[in-house]
């Protein structure tokens, strides 16, 4: 179990790192040609949301990696998960029914994440 969850939450981890990491450092232009939900939205809330990404990623793995406030750890794949249910709600609002699929898999990924946190 501990295996399956450091394999899981870092492969996890390493994919929020990115996409937040996009999000809060390039411009709307530079973001437009993968995330066409961009324009709809302030921009402003672009950048929260690669924020919050980017603390999801870290609350994955940090309080594991410590050993210090480990529910941490769950409540951050929640969160994530949290946030794939709202990226899906934003796809279907808009048509776009083929995105939802990687919502689908980050959503089911972060709550096999949260559970296997409340195991190891």
């Amino acid at each position: 179990m501990i295996i399956a969850f450091w394999v899981l939450a870092a492969v996890l981890a390493v994919f929020y790192l990115y996409a937040g990491g996009k999000k809060v450092t390039q411009s709307r232009d530079q973001l437009r040609p993968m995330m066409k939900w961009v324009d709809d939205v302030p921009f402003w809330l672009v950048r929260t949301v690669g924020g919050i990404e980017i603390f999801g990623a870290v609350g994955l793995v940090l309080p594991m990696l410590t050993g210090t406030a480990v529910w941490l750890g769950t409540v951050a794949a929640f969160g994530l998960a949290v946030l794939q249910v709202l990226a899906a709600g934003l796809h279907v609002s808009r048509g776009e029914y083929a995105e939802t699929i990687l919502n689908a898999v980050l959503l089911t990924w972060a709550l096999v994440i949260a559970w296997l946190s409340l195991s190891v």
